[in-house]
């Protein structure tokens, strides 16, 4: 005698529970919602992508970049007058590069709101952002930890639940491939003429596997760029990049195109 054939059963139904249990319930293939205040991040295609619409505060936001100071200030351009709002302060710590504060300033972040920390050591850069954040500021925290590892990301989460500014950290695309315990990890690289290509390997719910293409020309170069050099194609754009890299070498003037970046060549 064979055995009975094992019971199917069918997939459970929210819709039988009642309805306040029923919109408290949430399916990992959706975009979840915010539980804490998110600031827009100035891009409308980015923020539907993102749960809670924006930036996120009271947590960690992990942007990795194909390459330092390529991609931060594009990225977060937009959003850096919502962060200076209520007496914020920008506190960037171990930036590659010198901040160029003149350009910060064009992008809405006035000099004296502007704190820059310098840290040599992997050791020193993760204990300034330790401190920071736990000290809750106004405004935004901007870090770049490259070397930082997934036990550091961690303790810097659990501070960061308390800090109710948007906390950023910077890491090397490569680290996608290490496990992260920052919830939002978004990674950000140059797409053709002035856009941006972003993912979101993982947020809460399905990651964004398909990259967004965000139109990012600065706001201080958008109002004077001609038609013709918004919307500069692909290899016409890598070749101002290469210029512009080989001008920094030899100390010629670069390109008008690369004007007003926030970070000092």
């Amino acid at each position: 005698m064979s055995a009975p054939a094992p019971a199917v059963s069918s997939p459970f139904d929210p819709g039988a529970l009642p309805r306040h249990v029923a919109a408290a319930v949430w399916r990992g293939s959706e975009v979840g919602g915010g539980a804490a205040r998110t600031v827009s991040t100035g891009f409308g295609a980015l923020d539907d992508q993102l749960p809670g619409g924006g930036w996120p505060t009271h947590s960690l936001t992990e942007l990795l970049l194909p390459q330092a100071t390529l991609c931060e200030w594009r990225l977060l351009g937009p959003a850096l007058p919502s962060f200076m709002e209520s007496a914020g302060r920008l506190y960037l710590i171990a930036p590659p590069k010198p901040p160029h504060a003149a350009g910060l300033a064009q992008l809405g972040v006035p000099a004296d709101r502007l704190v820059w920390i310098r840290a040599a050591s992997p050791a020193d850069q993760l204990w300034v952002t330790e401190q920071i954040v736990k000290s809750d500021p106004a405004g935004a925290v901007l870090s770049w930890l490259p070397q930082a590892r997934p036990e550091q990301i961690r303790r810097l989460q659990v501070h960061a639940q308390s800090c109710d500014a948007p906390v950023f950290l910077f890491r090397p695309a490569a680290s996608l491939h290490e496990a992260s315990p920052a919830p939002l990890r978004v990674s950000v690289a140059l797409a053709g003429g002035w856009e941006l290509e972003v993912r979101i390997p993982k947020r809460r719910g399905a990651s964004l596997d398909a990259p967004l293409l965000l139109a990012a020309v600065p706001g201080n170069l958008a109002a004077v760029l001609p038609p013709r050099l918004k919307s500069v194609p692909a290899p016409a754009a890598a070749l101002v990049r290469e210029e512009a890299s080989d001008a920094r070498a030899l100390g010629r003037v670069a390109p008008p195109s690369t004007a007003g970046v926030p970070f000092a060549h």
